[in-house]
């Protein structure tokens, strides 16, 4: 067990890629203690990236790519413009607001940042906002996309701890909710203090506009139950509410309907039980595709295939590091290890409260030096047994466990996120570290609430019969 582990830390340290470092960390532990037959490691190597649910991944990826290619992050900025720029600090609200509504299309904190980020730090900057203010609300907001649904974390999650995916998808919305108005909140604190005015002169017309897309999309369940109750069957009814949904939108040219339909479709999906997470990937694909090619016709085939190539590119680089966190966690688990460490923690409490104080203290440090997709994979195998015996609810802990790596995100020495909006704004790595301090402070009093008001996420799944 010390040289697996001792191995893999001394290669993070000197540089070596995360998913480099676990695989050679378990090819050096397997060399030296024979601990399985070859073919036995080649299987559970593969068996790392057999699964259905996986899938959801390289979709969900695709259809964040689509929707950037397709000029619909620019429309989500516009509503959002409409919706919230007049306030105080307007644009770094609209940053948030803008960021929950992609959020429903991409499901990773990298596609966020790289993707609306770029759009909402260049017009915070021409607005006269400092560039630190800019890149600190755009890595707070960017965490939001794996807490609402759909989130490419709580994939693999649901996949290593055998939990509906679903469930998870529905667990997001209410601590998704919470955390953005804790950044609103922020943003209105600094807004205050630092004197930051609006940025965009309130305007009654904009904001009836963008009041009424929301109305339209809200319109759609209502407009499908309606048709129901005449007898018309539920398909049917859902059919003929999105034709007259895109012969409005085709007609009054609204700026983010047919963005903001795209969580209607796929919650609503899965909800319904038209499609498993996997199939609502492959449902937002298709929704993209439509946006691109046809409604907004923005899309070319240069744009699609660099969005196919960027898919693939990150697709790869995420299976490969499930694959290495794969057999890393197997030979952890013969190791002894997850054993070692559920006797440790129960010598420190046998309180599930402190245990969770305590996890959350854990995990905050790993998402500084793991990516995310590892960290879950290396973790969930440790933590389950664990968290069975103190009778938490693995959903629950799927939004906890989420929140803490994507904080991580922000954070030195490994924080992607940070990196991201680094290189975008221009900022060293240090005083982008330093812009995005004062933002933790939302994020962590979201972490406490979530971590105890387990009800806050379990409430919406439960009601809707995906847990009992």
């Amino acid at each position: 067990m010390l040289l697996l582990i001792g191995s893999f830390l001394l290669l993070m340290i000197v540089g070596t890629p995360v998913a480099v470092s676990m695989a050679v960390a378990s090819l050096l532990y397997l060399v030296f203690y024979n601990v399985a037959p070859d073919i036995i490691t080649a299987q559970r190597m593969i068996a790392g990236v057999e699964s259905f649910p996986l899938l959801a991944v390289p979709f969900f990826i695709l259809a964040g790519n689509l929707m950037n290619s397709a000029g619909v992050t620019g429309r989500i900025y516009t509503f959002a413009l409409a919706v919230v720029g007049w306030m105080k600090g307007g644009l770094a609200q609209v940053n948030i607001l803008g960021s929950v509504v992609f959020a429903g299309m991409s499901g990773a904190a990298l596609a966020d940042a790289a993707g609306i980020g770029t759009i909402e730090i260049k017009a915070m900057k021409d607005h006269g906002y400092p560039t630190e203010a800019a890149v600190g609300v755009t890595a707070a907001s960017s965490t939001l996309g794996p807490i609402f649904p759909p989130s490419l974390p709580f994939v693999i999650y649901g996949m290593m701890a055998n939990v509906s995916i679903g469930a998870l998808f529905m667990a997001g919305i209410l601590p998704g909710l919470v955390m953005m108005v804790l950044m609103m909140i922020t943003v209105a604190i600094f807004a205050y203090r630092r004197g930051w005015g609006s940025d965009t002169p309130f305007s009654l017309r904009r904001l009836i506009a963008a009041s009424a897309e929301v109305l339209v999309v809200a319109a759609f369940p209502v407009l499908v139950y309606l048709l129901s109750l005449t007898g018309v069957s539920l398909n049917l009814a859902v059919g003929i509410a999105l034709v007259v949904l895109i012969a409005l939108d085709w007609y009054f040219d609204f700026a983010a309907v047919m963005a903001l339909m795209t969580p209607v479709i796929l919650i609503g999906g899965m909800t319904m039980g038209w499609f498993t997470p996997t199939e609502a990937a492959v449902a937002a694909v298709i929704w993209s595709l439509f946006l691109g090619l046809v409604r907004y016709r923005s899309m070319t085939l240069r744009s699609l295939a660099k969005a196919s190539f960027d898919t693939i590119e990150t697709t790869a680089s995420v299976l490969f590091i499930v694959t290495a966190a794969s057999i890393f966690a197997w030979l952890l688990t013969v190791s002894q290890a997850a054993q070692y460490f559920s006797d440790f923690v129960f010598s420190l409490t046998d309180n599930k409260w402190v245990f969770l104080i305590l996890v959350n203290v854990l995990l905050l440090g790993i998402g500084c030096f793991l990516d995310t997709i590892a960290a879950i994979t290396i973790m969930v195998p440790i933590l389950m047994p664990i968290i069975a015996k103190f009778d938490i609810d693995p959903v629950h802990f799927g939004l906890v466990l989420t929140l803490n790596l994507m904080i991580g995100l922000l954070t030195p020495p490994l924080g992607v996120v940070m990196f991201v909006l680094s290189r975008i704004s221009g900022l060293s790595i240090e005083r982008t570290t330093m812009a995005i301090l004062p933002w933790l402070v939302p994020l962590l009093i979201a972490l406490l609430v979530i971590t105890f008001i387990p009800a806050l996420s379990l409430w919406l799944p439960t009601q809707l019969g995906l847990i009992r």
